[in-house]
């Protein structure tokens, strides 16, 4: 049995869940989303709790099983807090604003560098070097957010460029005169 997918995983009061057909939902403050249930995997909703169950012990359904669990209860905390990734703009003149929908960032190339932001992630902008994504959907935040990450990707030699908050870049040495 998977350790962490016979854990039951509680449901707050002010989340819905929805089960039919092979398919989960849940609905709550910060929005809506939905799971198609892997074949061979059974989820039950008993009390304020949700019991994932599989049918047998074959190879994938094993395999499944904790994975299962662990997507709902970020789908959970997604519907009911919403997930939040911080991203902080390091160099001289790189600057980030909202104009719109749109993050418009300025990352020292010939011209600024436009994001349309889709309707399903909130981006902002509390001051020019910081940029907030947030979300119910974990794996979309996360996507976004490397998205944005990915136009100015820190760079080792003088760590300018667009990384996570908290987040080490190894920094080189660079050249070095000899005589």
């Amino acid at each position: 049995m998977s350790r962490v997918g016979k854990v039951p995983v509680t449901v707050p009061k002010e989340v819905k869940v929805f089960i039919e057909k092979g398919i989960i939902r849940l609905e709550g403050s910060k929005g809506k989303l939905s799971f198609d249930i892997p074949h061979g995997i059974q989820i039950e909703h008993k009390d304020d709790q949700l019991i994932v169950t599989r049918a047998s012990d074959a190879k994938q359904n094993r395999a499944n099983h904790g994975t299962v669990r662990a997507l709902l209860v970020n789908m959970i905390v997604g519907v009911s807090q919403g997930h939040k990734k911080d991203l902080e703009i390091q160099g001289v003149g790189f600057r980030a604003q909202m104009q719109g929908n749109k993050l418009v960032m300025s990352l020292g190339f010939s011209h600024p560098v436009e994001y349309e932001v889709s309707k399903d992630v909130k981006v902002s902008v509390p001051n020019q070097t910081s940029i907030t994504v947030e979300g119910a959907d974990k794996s979309y935040v996360g996507q976004v957010a490397a998205k944005i990450r990915g136009f100015k990707r820190p760079e080792p030699y003088k760590g300018k460029g667009i990384r996570y908050v908290g987040e080490v870049v190894r920094r080189k040495q660079g050249k070095s005169v000899t005589k």
